[in-house]
C-alpha cells in the first residue's frame, strides 16, 4: 500500500468518526424526535461509508450484504418514524392528567 493510499484511508477514517460523534452527540441531545432519526440516518450511513472504505482498502466485496441489510433498515426506520409522527400530529392534544399528590 502506498502512502497516498494510506493517507487517504487514515482521513477518510477521521473524517468517518467525526461524522459518528456528531450523530450520537445529536441523537443524545435531541430535542425532537426528527432530530434524532436523522441523526440515526446519518450514522447508519457513516457506517455503510466505514464498510465501504474497509472494501476499497482489503479489495473484497464479502460485505455488501450487510451494507444491504444497513440500508433497508434505515429506509424501513425512516418510513416507521415519519408515520408516527404523522399520526401523532394528526390525533387532537389529550388533556393533562391531574395528579392527586403523595399520599
Amino acid at each position: 500500500m502506498s502512502w497516498i493510499t494510506l493517507a487517504l484511508l487514515i482521513s477518510a477514517g477521521a473524517g468517518l468518526t467525526a461524522t459518528a460523534v456528531a450523530a450520537i452527540i445529536r441523537i443524545v441531545r435531541g430535542p425532537t424526535i426528527l432530530d434524532r432519526m436523522v441523526a440515526s440516518d446519518v450514522l447508519l450511513t457513516t457506517l455503510m461509508l466505514a464498510v465501504g472504505a474497509d472494501m476499497v482498502a482489503r479489495g473484497h466485496t464479502d460485505t455488501i450484504p450487510l451494507m444491504t441489510v444497513i440500508a433497508a433498515t434505515a429506509t424501513l426506520a425512516t418510513i416507521v418514524v415519519a408515520r408516527f409522527v404523522k399520526r401523532r400530529a394528526s390525533s387532537p392534544p389529550q388533556e393533562p392528567v391531574k395528579e392527586t399528590g403523595h399520599v
